[in-house]
């Protein structure tokens, strides 16, 4: 466990409700800044918070692990230990709770191992592994594994739905991973990867990472058009013939798209409540 943030002596009332509320707030703008990243600049504008104040604040979110500090762009994102609640709260609220129904109808009618991966950045996390019935299973992939956004069927897809910028942006941030670790997952060959989901609708993985493993995935985007996550399936090659990949795919993106619609009327049930409390959130703080 991490060593509680010490206090800003020179802050009023920073044990009490006060200082809790200007960190919330903080937090909360360092969230909605997204994968840009939010300005130290900006997080005073927007939080009507001294600059020093916001400074003492955010360091001690960074000693937290609740914020990550760029070094090279000096712009502040939500930090492991966010992420890791994050993932915990999913459970109950997000993608990871609404998709359950949808492994299990993935798995039961494959008959193969079905996956939830959604996005950190510029990796791939599996969050969830359903087991089919089919006696021959692949075990490549497990709940709790991290690869570079790309590497499997999941994770490609989600590297797919990104633009281009994006894509690229993605690939040189992971390029000395690729190399040292997955030397089947070129940059080039991913690149083509992602021009080959796009035009099929969904990725593929040959098995390129372990050979006789192969994959197939769709992503699942969220309310704003961005890739919220992937449902995939996983096999051995044999069960995965370019007769059978059609049909994995329709029923892959069938339940991609009744998630999608789930996570949309998720997003407008809770939009306004927590834009509200964003704003009630800052004022508070700042009083």
């Amino acid at each position: 466990m991490r060593p509680a943030a010490p206090r800003a002596a020179d802050e009023p009332g920073a044990g009490g409700t006060q200082s809790i509320e200007r960190a919330i707030a903080v937090l909360l703008l360092v969230g909605r800044a997204g994968p840009e990243g939010g300005r130290l600049s900006d997080i005073v504008e927007r939080s009507g918070l001294p600059k020093p104040t916001v400074r003492r604040v955010l360091l001690a979110l960074v000693r937290a692990g609740l914020v990550d500090q760029d070094e090279a762009s000096r712009r502040y994102h939500i930090g492991p230990e966010a992420y890791v609640l994050g993932t915990l709260a999913s459970a109950r609220y997000g993608i990871h709770a609404l998709s359950l129904g949808a492994l299990s109808r993935i798995a039961r009618e494959s008959g193969d191992c079905a996956f939830l991966t959604v996005p950190r950045d510029i990796f791939a996390v599996c969050l969830h592994r359903e087991e089919g019935t089919y006696p021959i299973r692949t075990h490549v992939l497990q709940a709790g594994d991290r690869h570079p956004l790309g590497v499997g069927a999941g994770s490609l897809a989600l590297l797919a739905a990104l633009p281009d910028t994006e894509v690229e942006r993605v690939l040189a941030a992971n390029a000395q991973a690729l190399a040292a670790h997955y030397p089947g997952y070129a940059p080039e060959r991913l690149r083509q990867g992602v021009s080959e989901a796009r035009r099929l609708g969904y990725a593929l993985n040959p098995g390129l990472y372990v050979s006789g493993s192969w994959g197939i995935g769709v992503a699942v985007m969220d309310a704003e058009g961005r890739p919220a996550g992937a449902l995939s399936i996983a096999a051995i090659d044999t069960r995965l013939t370019a007769e059978r990949q059609p049909e994995l795919a329709a029923l892959l993106l069938r339940e991609a798209h009744a998630l999608e619609a789930a996570l949309g009327a998720a997003a407008r049930s809770r939009g306004p409540v927590r834009a509200a409390t964003v704003r009630a959130t800052a004022k508070a703080a700042s009083a």
